[in-house]
Formats: C-alpha cells, structure tokens, sequence
C-alpha cells in the first residue's frame, strides 16, 4: 500500500503512511489505517481528494492495472 499511494499523482504528495490495524487469516480480512497529510483548506480538497472512494479506486486501479 505504501507504494501504491506514494506513486499516486492524485495523492501521493499527502500520503504519509498505512499500517496494518487487524489482520484475520481464516477470511483474509485485513483493516488498515491510511494517514494523510492535508494542506490548510482547500475548497472541495475534502470532499473530492480526501473522499473515501476516491482513495479506495486509487487502490481499485492500481490493482487492476498490475493484472
């Protein structure tokens, strides 16, 4: 995740770092804690950049494109 997020154009200049916060073996279930680094405020920065889904799809299309 580290690599992921601190290559992302979109959001690598903010990342700052992931760790691992539960880890399941039986279901491969893995919480982790992404940390960020966010300018003073920025209008729409929150809502747009900072959005869950947003980060998530960076994830999402890092992973379909090494496929």
């Amino acid at each position: 995740l580290t690599d992921v997020y601190s290559s992302s154009p979109a959001l690598g200049r903010y990342f700052r770092s992931a760790q691992v916060v539960y880890f399941r073996n039986d279901n491969s279930t893995v919480v982790y804690q992404l940390e960020f680094s966010v300018p003073p405020s920025t209008e729409g920065f929150m809502e747009h950049t900072m959005n869950p889904d947003f980060i998530k799809n960076v994830l999402r299309q890092n992973i379909y494109d090494e496929e």
